[in-house]
């Protein structure tokens, strides 16, 4: 499926404007710093909030954190916020990851005031996994309309083997009995594209990767992230930095994969040895 200038413009505002920090922030419980410490710890304790936000005449002026607790009251541990720690509530998820990469949490300015935090946790709700998701299906769009193009006539084929064709083939014949109009390419997996974008010199040499087996990690990695997503499993531990590298590189994945011009972009490509 191609792109036209209109859709490509329409993609690139939602990706990069369309989910903001206001969507997935938590608002900051607070307390006056006149409170007993140990009172607000034993009920940070019982919530497992390692954070709360101190008041000074009615707003919000500071933080603490629970492990520096003691005895007295919470204006002996509020610390002060520092630009470097504070979001504005319009930043975009975008903007937000690559900040989220080296510090654990954010505080979230509203109004000119802090009044919410967000952290990585954050990025596991639904807004976060439908934006990923959709960068995801993006990718798989943009490589197979390049394998359409530079694999004429089905010639992908000789990349797969004969098990994953077949499959690919028995799918095809089921949604053509649901009268769902598709080609083969259409029913294979998302593994089997980076499988034939590998193994396909013509269409590896078009693309900025530097081997056959950094394409088959890419593709490892996107189809987890992937899969996590859709089964609703978490994806902060297990794909954090394929999270940060897609985000890192947004651009890129709306504009499409790089191609480099080559001599022999038309020839059938020679068949490589599969292992």
């Amino acid at each position: 499926m191609s792109l036209n200038a209109s859709t490509e413009h329409s993609l690139g505002r939602v990706f990069r404007t369309g989910f903001i920090v206001h969507d997935i922030a938590e608002p900051i419980v607070s307390f006056d710093d006149w409170t007993p410490a140990n009172t607000v710890g034993a009920w940070m304790a019982s919530k497992k909030f390692e954070v709360v936000g101190i008041r000074r005449d009615g707003r919000v002026a500071g933080y603490l954190e629970h492990d520096s607790l003691g005895e007295g009251t919470c204006a002996a541990y509020v610390q002060p916020f520092h630009d470097s720690q504070v979001i504005l509530d319009s930043t975009s998820i975008a903007d937000l990851v690559p900040r989220l990469k080296n510090q654990r949490r954010l505080f979230v300015s509203i109004l000119g005031r802090v009044g919410g935090i967000v952290s990585r946790t954050d990025l596991e709700k639904p807004p976060v996994r439908m934006w990923l998701f959709g960068m995801v299906t993006l990718i798989e769009m943009r490589f197979t309309s390049m394998i359409e193009r530079f694999c004429p006539n089905e010639s992908w084929r000789q990349f797969l083997s004969e098990a994953r064709l077949q499959k690919a083939e028995q799918l095809l014949a089921e949604r053509l009995r649901r009268n769902q109009h598709l080609d083969l390419l259409g029913c294979i997996q998302f593994s089997d594209k980076g499988q034939i974008l590998a193994r396909n010199p013509t269409l590896r040499a078009r693309t900025d990767f530097q081997s056959r087996r950094q394409i088959e990690d890419t593709f490892k990695r996107l189809e987890r992230l992937r899969n996590n997503l859709a089964h609703s499993q978490d994806i902060i531990e297990s794909d954090w930095d394929t999270i940060v590298i897609l985000t890192e590189n947004l651009d890129r994945v709306l504009e499409g994969p790089p191609e480099r011009e080559t001599d022999d972009a038309a020839s059938p490509p020679a068949r490589e040895t599969t292992t």
